[in-house]
């Protein structure tokens, strides 16, 4: 849980210097991102893969007399990220860090504003009332004192993956199909450029993370997660 807050910043800052201009990232870039960050890749694993994506990207620029095309989105490093990734799984050793909220910097207020904002949008949702209304109960559930008190991060992170598997399930059943579809054809417009650079399963698991994105701003609801709690 090392940079826990950082993980999305800190890879977008580095994309950006070693890109040598700002660029915003797309929402596909945040869909991969989330992959990674799911996956367990750690900060540092990226940021390498980064680095030598755009590495051979720079050598192959020296060597040609031809004008290499720039690197225009996170999703030209997605190989590399995976590479890195698979070489430092034989370094891993597997031990689980059981981690408390004073271990982490977290306070019991903080966590508990931020699962409780979370419930009031579910529950003034547009969509679904029923559903999402048992979803912010259960947050509310979660933030209550002796909840907090008895949870360790990683066991409430655990329940808030859970819900949020239950609210993307809850959108994507009850959402108008038209709209499903203009997501999922954003989705693939978007990484037409990139197939033949991923894997089926980071396709399917990157369209999938769009989605669920577009689906959440669209009805302008919050993520559970504790990586998205306000750092103020």
């Amino acid at each position: 849980m090392q940079n826990y807050f950082n993980y999305f910043t800190e890879i977008e800052e580095h994309f950006q210097r070693r890109r040598g201009s700002l660029l915003l990232l797309s929402t596909l870039d945040w869909a991969l991102i989330e992959t990674w960050r799911e996956a367990g890749i750690p900060l540092e694993v990226v940021l390498r893969g980064i680095d030598e994506a755009f590495d051979k990207h720079d050598a192959r620029q020296r060597s040609s007399t031809r004008r290499v095309r720039q690197i225009n989105g996170l999703a030209w490093t997605a190989q590399a990220v995976m590479e890195a990734a698979e070489q430092q799984k034989e370094a891993a050793t597997g031990t689980a860090v059981v981690m408390t909220g004073a271990d982490a910097g977290f306070e019991s207020q903080r966590i508990a504003d931020h699962l409780l904002a979370a419930a009031d949008a579910l529950a003034a949702a547009s969509i679904a009332a029923e559903a999402l209304a048992a979803i912010a109960q259960r947050l509310r559930d979660l933030a209550g004192p002796a909840s907090l008190e008895a949870a360790n991060l990683e066991e409430l992170e655990r329940n808030l993956t859970t819900l949020e598997e239950k609210l993307f399930a809850t959108l994507t059943t009850h959402v108008p199909e038209e709209l499903l579809l203009k997501f999922k054809t954003e989705a693939t417009r978007d990484l037409a450029a990139y197939r033949s650079r991923m894997s089926a399963v980071q396709l399917r698991q990157i369209e999938q993370q769009f989605v669920h994105k577009r689906l959440l701003e669209h009805y302008q609801l919050p993520r559970l997660s504790l990586f998205y709690m306000s750092q103020a």
